[in-house]
């Protein structure tokens, strides 16, 4: 090999040159959309902890998912906020769910956008847990027939992709299961695979209202320490059926998502989470980094192996790939 100074790496850094090298390449394709469906509001509502997000209230649903398809994204996943909880979190699988006429009003007047839900019990549940709580317990295989439930109300309602986050073992093999069994053999799974629990969800829990009245969640969502223990998370969600695999947060575990795509190979999504944005956009609003850092953070994603980014800069990053 050549070396210096036969071999310059800065002449393919010319401004003219620099975008033809380029080796990762962002696009509108590849970002998801979160959006927040209130059913108890009438007018899109501010999250405090999430500077320029709202909540969307039902009625409006459309004319944000139109605001996104004109900037060119086309992908969506919804959460919902629901007029009603209870213990075993009936609403998450009510056909008239907020979720559920959501997705409704989203595919008869949008079609061909792609709508992903979440499947969990902790927006919908009166103690905020992703599973059914006896005697202060998280209970695993009871909270499986209830995804079910829940996955195959969304399918009926629309939804193209359901995305089990709950971290219960066996839910991916269980939502396989209801999906195939109730005619929706063709919607695919995408499985929060290896979802940490993490301190960058805390502003997420003020949008959906999803926070926990009791403990914490460690006792189903990952140690932040381990790494090896994804990769089992990984392979056992595939062999039960996900069709792609999530990693929760992005940014702080691009290593993971790095081992995922070398050694699985396989359809690769991340999420950058709320505590994520809401870091980056406090300190875009002190003046302490501007706004390309946004841009820099997604290609990192990108650049570590993930072929889809759930990212709530989806719309500001858009308008500049424009």
């Amino acid at each position: 090999m050549a070396e210096f100074p036969k071999l310059r790496l800065r002449r393919l850094r010319k401004s003219n040159l620099r975008k033809i090298f380029r080796e990762t390449r962002l696009s509108t394709d590849n970002l998801i959309v979160p959006i927040f469906v209130d059913e108890n509001i009438k007018e899109k509502k501010p999250i405090e902890s999430m500077p320029g997000y709202y909540r969307i209230p039902l009625e409006g649903v459309e004319k944000e998912v139109d605001e996104c398809l004109e900037l060119g994204l086309e992908s969506f996943i919804l959460f919902g906020v629901p007029s009603y909880k209870d213990e075993v979190g009936t609403s998450a699988f009510d056909r008239e769910g907020v979720i559920q006429k959501a997705v409704r009003r989203v595919k008869a007047e949008f079609p061909d956008a792609v709508v992903v839900t979440d499947v969990c019990l902790c927006e919908y549940t009166t103690h905020g847990h992703c599973g059914i709580v006896r005697d202060g317990e998280i209970l695993n295989d009871e909270t499986l027939p209830i995804l079910g439930k829940i996955a195959v109300s969304h399918a009926e309602a629309g939804a193209d992709v359901v995305a089990p986050s709950g971290m219960m073992d066996g839910m991916v093999a269980a939502i396989r299961r209801a999906l195939d069994e109730s005619g929706f053999s063709s919607i695919p799974i995408m499985s929060y695979a290896a979802k940490y629990a993490s301190s960058f969800y805390s502003p997420f829990r003020e949008a959906a209202e999803s926070g926990y009245k009791f403990g914490d969640r460690k006792g189903y969502q990952m140690d932040i320490h381990n790494s090896d223990e994804a990769m089992r998370e990984i392979e056992l969600d595939i062999k039960e059926g996900a069709d792609i695999i999530m990693i929760k947060p992005a940014l702080p575990y691009l290593d993971i998502i790095r081992r995922a795509r070398e050694r699985f190979g396989y359809p690769l999504a991340a999420y950058n989470v709320s505590g994520e944005y809401s870091m980056v956009k406090a300190a875009i609003e002190k003046g302490w980094l501007s706004e390309d850092v946004i841009y820099e953070i997604l290609v990192s994603i990108k650049r570590a192996g993930a072929n889809l980014i759930i990212t709530y800069h989806a719309k500001e990053v858009a308008e500049k790939l424009q």
